[in-house]
């Protein structure tokens, strides 16, 4: 690591971090190695930070905590924000004359050479493990770092000048980004996170930050079948390589699907590359299009073939992404909490085909429904089980259309919602959970309602 990059950046200012949860903590221990002396400010609402966060008595920090945290931001020549944290109803004069940078922009100033760095709305966790993993079997000098919980400056003692770094990249994390992934992916582009945003544009704008700063010399790996990609790379000038991934079309650098096959298109040749019915866990054509980016960035990294198509047949897949829970009591289930959207469910109900029940609802962010009311309307599924505000919505764009041969539920909470889900799913068919919501009305996040809902399927012999 230079560490002359780092002292250019931090020297002579007075710095602010903004937000101490894990991130901000994270950038704070990471800078107080190389600055031993200087003082910190620190902004959080949290107005008991002091007290539940040990701090030595001797370290040089000022503390703007409570309520007020965003009063003074004015104050500090450099603000180093962690993602959580929204400005969007800051005046936009006031944002203008702010320096605001992120521990993911300082991390690529100094690391952006060996970072292949993925966003999307969905499936980044997903395609960065799959990327992880077949890179390990390649080399064991590769870390994982960013949106799944690992700081990437809690990883820095772990890499040196040949390290690859595997990047998950949130929205909010490359919001403020003027540095970019020498390897960038961007999956695809949804409507999400309006509640951080003050427009769903906004939000686009700030994942395209993962190719906007890149350079002729870098590569920039992106669906070619998403409209809201297609029409925002019209807009800006990307710098770098094009290669693209479709499950539509051919395209001129990168990976198609033709005859059930991915084929590989470079500027040598176009070869069949892997059979999509061999054997794997990653169900779904939206996992067609992880495997085909993760590919992509394989091949040009130069990892030997074999490799590449043994890792996405070993590869087991994450926990809430179409996750097979186990057949309890004659029905098979699925946990597919992850899905907050209703693209996910439309995605997960595909893959699976037999779908018998589908719970879904949650948390209302004012997210469009229709489109995936008429899709449930239309399908093949017996049960639909609505949970929460959400639910509520679906249930009425539903109502909309003829709903043929079908049974709709209003549940009053979550663990109703399972208890009608056990007791109406047919045995040897599939009972999914695939919410097209957040969980933030019932659980604190989607990883605790999917271990709940696993919690309570495997009791439901206890329910029939």
């Amino acid at each position: 690591m230079n560490e002359n990059i780092l002292h250019n950046i931090i020297d002579n200012k007075k710095v602010l971090i903004l937000g101490f949860g894990k991130e901000g903590r994270s950038t704070y221990q990471f800078l107080r190695q190389y600055f031993p002396d200087k003082l910190f400010w620190i902004a959080d609402n949290d107005k008991a930070l002091t007290e539940n966060y040990l701090f030595h008595p001797n370290e040089k920090l000022s503390f703007i905590l409570g309520d007020t945290y965003l009063n003074s931001l004015s104050d500090y020549d450099l603000i180093i924000k962690t993602p959580g944290i929204s400005l969007k109803n800051l005046p936009n004069l006031q944002l203008q004359n702010l320096n605001i940078t992120s521990q993911t922009e300082l991390f690529l100033q100094l690391f952006s050479k060996q970072v292949i760095g993925i966003t999307g709305t969905k499936g980044k966790s997903t395609t960065s493990n799959l990327i992880y993993s077949i890179l390990k079997s390649y080399t064991n000098n590769v870390v994982l770092v960013g949106n799944m919980g690992f700081p990437p400056f809690d990883q820095v003692a772990n890499i040196d000048n040949n390290s690859f770094i595997v990047f998950e990249m949130s929205s909010h994390q490359l919001e403020n980004c003027k540095v970019a992934p020498h390897f960038s992916i961007l999956l695809n582009l949804f409507q999400e996170h309006l509640d951080h945003y003050q427009t769903y544009k906004d939000y686009q704008l700030a994942k395209f930050n993962i190719a906007k700063f890149q350079l002729t010399n870098d590569y920039f790996i992106c669906n070619a079948d998403n409209n809201e990609i297609n029409v925002t790379l019209k807009e800006l000038q990307i710098a770098a390589k094009h290669i693209c991934f479709s499950l539509l079309q051919e395209v001129k650098y990168g990976c198609f699907v033709k005859n059930n096959m991915i084929y590989y298109k470079d500027d040598k040749s176009c070869v069949a590359y892997y059979d999509i019915n061999l054997p794997r866990n990653l169900k779904g054509e939206h996992n067609l299009l992880n495997i085909m980016a993760a590919i992509n960035v394989c091949k040009l990294i130069g990892i030997p073939d074999n490799l590449i198509i043994d890792g996405i047949g070993n590869f087991k897949g994450l926990e809430h992404r179409i996750e097979y829970v186990g057949n309890f009591d004659g029905v098979n289930y699925y946990n597919d909490s992850i899905s907050t959207i209703p693209e996910a469910t439309i995605a997960a109900v595909n893959a699976l085909k037999s779908v018998n029940t589908l719970l879904l609802g949650g948390f209302d962010r004012g997210i469009e429904y229709s489109k995936l009311a008429e899709f449930l309307a239309q399908s093949s599924i017996c049960n639909l089980i609505f949970i929460g505000e959400a639910g509520k919505r679906i249930l009425s764009e539903i109502m909309k259309f003829e709903c043929l041969n079908k049974f709709l539920f209003e549940a009053n909470s979550f663990e109703q919602a399972v208890e009608i889900a056990i007791h109406k799913t047919e045995k040897a068919k599939i009972c999914l959970l695939s919410p097209a919501a957040a969980s933030y009305d019932m659980f604190k996040n989607f990883e605790e309602r999917g271990n709940r809902f696993k919690e309570l399927v495997s009791k439901s012999k206890l329910y029939r």
